[in-house]
């Protein structure tokens, strides 16, 4: 089956984000005599393909074996070394990730330091490709392109919450653009849970009133409404993988095939046998499903639902 949609970064618009590398990418091919000892001044990026490393990062210990991704933050002081006779074998990528074009958005979050990539089998070949495609000493707009991909699937991963206190505080527009953004992405990560909205709206620091309002302006929905979007998209994913109404039904929480239908129209603007006609014309060479002026419409509908 597909995957399915809705990680904690779907829901920031892409125009939001501002990925920099900050040097041309390290192809790691260390052998056991290989030692290193220093600070980075941006966030880095470790990703092993064969091997094992080992590091003590701020003094705590970490050991990366194949399909390992590790995050070491920058400022944060890291030795590294190979105690075994194999190639230790990898990349790594200096970067900055900033939102808004100013701040920081790694440090607005709690990111689990070191994992195996639970997308391996998918993300190894492309690990390899970057690895052995990017150029020794320059950055290209490939590599920058291949190298969200990889950031983003770490995050998804490694994700366990926004941070209280970030380590900036943000004012005006950019401070409400950034509670509206953590709601959003909290509500697209997990909108099959029935209080997810309420949860989103109440982390807010705003008034709850006046985030209500500021959610709806920038989203174009209410939170509710957008929480049931994201259900529907979920549903559209499922019955494109061959389930029935009644299975994709299930899969988002929705016990009455013919209500969940009602509202996946109302949603999207087409019923879910429909939505597969759609699809099915699109195989066949027709229009893609939802094109620009279908959009149009959805949206339109949409939005005067939430009025």
């Amino acid at each position: 089956m597909d995957e399915i949609e809705g990680g904690i970064l779907s829901a920031i618009p892409p125009t939001a984000l501002s990925l920099n590398l900050t040097r041309a990418a390290i192809r790691m091919e260390h052998s056991h005599t290989w030692r290193i000892d220093k600070s980075n001044e941006v966030d880095d990026l470790v990703i092993c393909l064969e091997g094992r490393g080992h590091y003590l990062i701020d003094g705590e210990p970490r050991i990366m074996e194949p399909g390992d991704a590790m995050l070491i933050l920058r400022g944060q002081h890291f030795v590294g070394w190979n105690e075994g006779r194999e190639t230790y074998l990898g990349v790594a990528q200096h970067f900055t990730l900033d939102i808004y074009g100013r701040h920081n958005l790694i440090a607005q979050m709690d990111l689990q330091p070191k994992l195996r990539l639970t997308r391996w089998a998918l993300l190894e070949p492309l690990v390899r490709h970057y690895r052995q495609s990017v150029p020794p000493s320059s950055v290209t707009l490939g590599q920058h392109h291949l190298f969200m991909v990889l950031l983003i699937a770490f995050i998804e991963d490694a994700f366990i919450g926004w941070r209280d206190h970030a380590t900036y505080q943000p004012e005006g527009a950019d401070a409400i653009d950034l509670a509206v953004m953590k709601a959003a992405t909290m509500i697209s990560a997990n909108p099959l849970d029935p209080e997810i909205a309420t949860r989103a709206v109440d982390a807010s620091p705003y008034n709850r009133d006046y985030f209500l309002r500021e959610f709806q302006k920038r989203v174009t929905r209410t939170p509710r409404k957008y929480q049931e979007l994201k259900r529907m998209e979920r549903a559209m994913h499922f019955l494109e993988a061959g389930l029935s109404v009644a299975a994709a039904a299930t899969e988002v929480g929705y016990s009455d095939p013919y209500y969940f239908s009602r509202m996946f129209k109302r949603t999207l603007g087409l019923s879910p046998r429909d939505h597969l006609n759609k699809v099915r014309q699109s195989r066949d060479g027709g229009l893609m499903q939802l094109d620009e002026p279908e959009q149009a419409l959805a949206l339109a509908d949409g939005l005067a639902a939430n009025q």
